[in-house]
């Protein structure tokens, strides 16, 4: 009896760098059962209806390397697991998420594969991987299976758990190459955000920071108090005030003139908004309307011109946008709403989800725009003459660029104004008739300051040039040459982990850096243990580097926690790897033979930063055999000073840490500085030095605080009295 179904055996979630690549990823153990005697070219049909559900997998280059080259891979014929891992992908670029990183891999058990696909976020990638499973399997049972309600799901899971796009393309400017910022996502579900680590972070909220301040951000929110502040410093706004009621609406609107604007003092995204209203029914009309959408109503000038949209970022303009009008032309055939749907909802630049620049206009959804065909005579159901041209909406949405376009004095009067309301980040709308010309020859007016502007209007634009926003905002929250990092160690290795990683703790925090230690032990910072061992896992250890005091960072990573997990940090100063004893780690994770062991420690060597120290055993073959793949310092270590890779390493002029006439040396190249005799360190007392690895783990400690520029004399003050068998501080 066969069985030819695809089962997921497990699915590890690894958040951090892991064997696989630098990103999070989702592994996915697979059994495939006896598909493993059916590859893609012996499944009839298989072929022509995986193509025809999904055609842009032709885009997938695969191993070949050229455009097609995954489909050349299916006509050849290739397995199950390999096409799950595409087949997902594809799922998941379709919904929206880029990003191609794939891999999928035999184990040593017959039809069980592990398929490794990019998670940008866990819980739409882990739907994907089951929309796959399914879709493939459809294809293999020539069975209809609905591409369009998968993707469209994936979207919506999108839409509920992955970060917004103004969020986004400041954490995705801040991991660019050219800053290379790690960041942390605070809320599971939200746009709050750490970039940096420790002590050394900034925060953002989605346009909003930390150097936000919340009194700005209360007056921006309270229109009438933003429109005094502004006036008196000279910045023209619109006359106007704050009302109770309907009658002092009409009332306002009298005295100042109409046309007039009726609004919320406190709404935003320009809901309950309406523009030109030009009589006291309409005020009436609008009043009610306007009030729904917050706390009190405000009637002010109409200021004739198009609404502008400027964006300053640490007190500069940096991009700026503007509206357009919105009108459909009869027919005389077609309703207004069947026009609206017709002439304008049918750009592919509309839709409803936060990626389209442009949104789907609806008389039932704005209520502004009801008014405005209304005061033209005609409801959503009236059909037009032919060539009657209706206005729907005076300011569309903002998404038309026009950065190049704005005249000095202007974005100077932005800048301004988002000074005297005191926001670092601020979305100012503006209306005139000619951007490119100052205010006060047009009658222009600065009409709002907005707290947490959206970005997309400026990321991708309707039309014109998408303008580095994200950019701006890193470059705003860190200088130049300001470092996001704190120190970070890690400690891996067969052996030796745990107390490598707390000696290193230890002389880091005599050192003047208040210090946070992750180990099998438990959560210490400062010396103070916080979490019992029990308690001690991958969230624990992101939560020291979620800790604004905490100036440098230790971590033991075990061969079972990469491979569980992958790392807590992208990227560290240091790397240590104690040893390897392969035979140690067989038996889990499909892990069964040395090669696969040596993979995943070199994990911790692939994650030094170019500056940074690779701290190796040069007592240990396959340690050694490390080094090459450092980008950047290697320091060897050894009890005998005679060790091959530290001779070869001395005679280079690198460093080198080892033990000469009963004393610990450091040296650099034939220069020795010897930092403690070994009869005076605590630790080796009563034979402990005889016990295997003590004296090791010992002179790994000592390489490693070297690497982070602790001066040899704090290193002697720290190892000499140093027993680890002291009960440990808590509280």
């Amino acid at each position: 009896m066969t069985n030819k179904t695809i089962d997921f055996l497990n699915v590890l979630h690894l958040r951090g760098p892991n064997i696989w690549t630098y990103r999070a990823v989702l592994e996915a153990w697979v059994d495939i059962h006896d598909l493993e005697d059916c590859p893609s070219n012996v499944i009839p049909g298989f072929y022509e209806r995986i193509t025809a559900m999904l055609p842009t997998l032709i885009e997938h280059r695969c191993s070949i390397g050229e455009r097609g080259g995954f489909l050349k891979r299916l006509r050849d014929g290739t397995w199950p697991g390999h096409i799950l891992e595409h087949v997902t992908l594809e799922l998941q670029n379709l919904a929206g998420t880029t990003g191609g990183f794939g891999k999928a891999r035999e184990t040593s058990v017959r039809g069980v594969y592990k398929v490794v696909i990019r998670a940008w976020q866990k819980d739409v990638s882990m739907a994907a991987l089951h929309m796959g499973r399914d879709l493939l399997m459809a294809c293999i049972e020539d069975r209809p299976y609905d591409v369009d309600a998968a993707v469209a799901k994936l979207r919506d899971l999108i839409d509920d758990y992955m970060l917004g796009p103004s969020t986004r393309c400041i954490v995705e400017a801040a991991a660019d190459k050219r800053r290379r910022i790690p960041y942390i996502r605070l809320l599971a579900e939200g746009n709050l955000v750490q970039l940096g680590y420790g002590a050394r972070q900034r925060r953002i909220w989605t346009a909003e920071t930390d150097r936000t301040p919340a009194i700005a951000e209360s007056i921006a929110s309270e229109k009438d108090l933003t429109k005094m502040l502004l006036s008196s410093c000279g910045v023209p706004v619109p006359e106007g005030e704050v009302v109770a009621n309907v009658e002092e609406a009409i009332s306002a609107a009298e005295d100042i003139g109409y046309p007039v604007v009726v609004k919320p003092t406190d709404g935003n995204h320009a809901r309950g908004v309406f523009t030109n209203v030009m009589s006291p029914e309409e005020v009436a009309a609008a009043f009610p309307l306007a009030a729904a959408e917050g706390s009190e109503v405000m009637v002010e000038r109409f200021i004739r011109g198009t609404e502008h949209r400027i964006l300053v970022v640490g007190g500069k303009m940096v991009a700026a946008n503007m509206g357009e009008a919105v009108s459909v032309t009869g027919d005389g055939k077609s309703t207004i709403d069947e026009l609206i749907e017709t002439q304008i909802n049918t750009d592919p630049r509309r839709g409803v989800e936060h990626e389209f620049p442009l949104y789907v206009i609806s008389l039932d959804r704005f209520p502004a725009a009801k008014m405005e065909v209304e005061r033209q005579g005609f409801t959503g159901s009236s059909v037009p003459p032919e060539g009657r041209e209706v206005m729907i909406v005076r300011t569309s949405n903002m998404a038309f660029d026009v950065t190049d376009e704005v005249h000095p004095d202007t974005a100077e009067l932005a800048c301004l104004a988002a000074r005297i309301v005191g926001l670092d980040i601020a979305g100012i709308d503006l209306v005139c008739e000619d951007i490119s010309k100052p205010l006060d020859q047009q009658r222009g007016a600065i009409v709002e300051v907005n707290a947490g502007p959206g970005l997309l209007m400026h990321i991708k634009p309707a039309v014109g040039q998408p303008r580095p926003v994200g950019e701006a905002i890193v470059d705003h929250l860190f200088a130049k040459d300001e470092d996001s990092r704190i120190p970070v160690v890690g400690v891996t290795g067969s052996r030796g982990k745990t107390p490598v990683a707390r000696l290193i703790a230890h002389l880091v925090r005599l050192s003047g850096q208040y210090t946070g230690l992750a180990c099998s032990e438990g959560v210490f910072l400062d010396g103070r243990q916080v979490e019992t061992a029990e308690g001690t896992n991958w969230d624990a250890a992101e939560r020291v580097l979620m800790n604004r005091s905490v100036e440098a960072a230790v971590f033991e990573n075990g061969c079972r926690s990469i491979l569980a997990d992958g790392t807590v940090y992208d990227r560290c100063l240091v790397g240590v790897v104690t040893n390897i004893d392969p035979e140690l780690h067989f038996g889990e994770f499909y892990i069964d033979s040395a090669e696969k062991v040596w993979n995943v420690f070199r994990t911790q060597v692939d994650l030094v930063l170019s500056y940074g120290v690779a701290v190796l055993n040069a007592e240990d073959p396959a340690v050694v055999e490390m080094a090459p793949l450092c980008d950047g310092e290697v320091i060897f270590y050894g009890v005998d000073g005679n060790a091959e890779a530290i001779a070869t390493a001395r005679g280079e002029g690198k460093r080198t840490v080892y033990v000469k006439d009963g004393a610990i040396v450091l040296a650099t190249g034939d220069k020795e500085e010897e930092v403690a005799r070994l009869a005076k360190i605590a630790m080796l007392a009563k034979g402990a030095a005889d016990q295997p690895g003590v004296l090791s783990n010992l002179l790994a400690a000592v390489a490693a605080a070297w690497a982070l520029d602790v001066a040899p004399e704090m290193i002697r003050a720290g190892v000499k009295p140093y027993d680890p068998i002291a009960p440990l501080r808590a509280d």
